[in-house]
């Protein structure tokens, strides 16, 4: 067992929107992304999620509410549509759990995204220093 530096792994990449596997819990992967700006709605059917704010704050946008989340705060969620959003400078830098059955929206466009979409491959930092 070994021990994670996140802040060595963001270092790693400078994309946003893009979450790189840096670890696997049970059936779950543990990912980092970097946000800047306003992602697409989307819906995961029957997968939680979680977001676990490193650095910055993070604005997730609900159907019905938004919900701001700060350094060292989670937020987790499922089965809701969602629209993750980093509205100001800097850039939000967030750790996430979510089931390896959960496909990401990073190849998707347009206002509104769903987990049934054709995906690109996440890439890994597993073992990366």
């Amino acid at each position: 067992m070994r021990s994670v530096n996140l802040a060595e792994k963001f270092r790693q990449f400078n994309e946003h929107w893009s979450p790189k596997i840096v670890g696997e819990l049970n059936d779950c992967y543990v990912k980092l992304v970097k946000l800047k700006g306003e992602f697409v709605w989307h819906h995961h059917e029957v997968e939680d999620e979680l977001f676990l704010v490193v650095k910055g704050r993070l604005l997730l946008k609900f159907r019905d509410r938004e919900v701001w989340v700060g350094e060292g705060e989670f937020v987790s969620r499922g089965g809701s549509s969602t629209c993750p959003s980093r509205p100001t400078r800097p850039t939000c830098s967030c750790s996430s759990r979510s089931p390896h059955s959960t496909r990401g929206t990073s190849a998707m466009s347009g206002p509104s995204a769903s987990s049934s979409g054709s995906k690109r491959p996440l890439r890994s930092l597993v073992g990366r220093r």
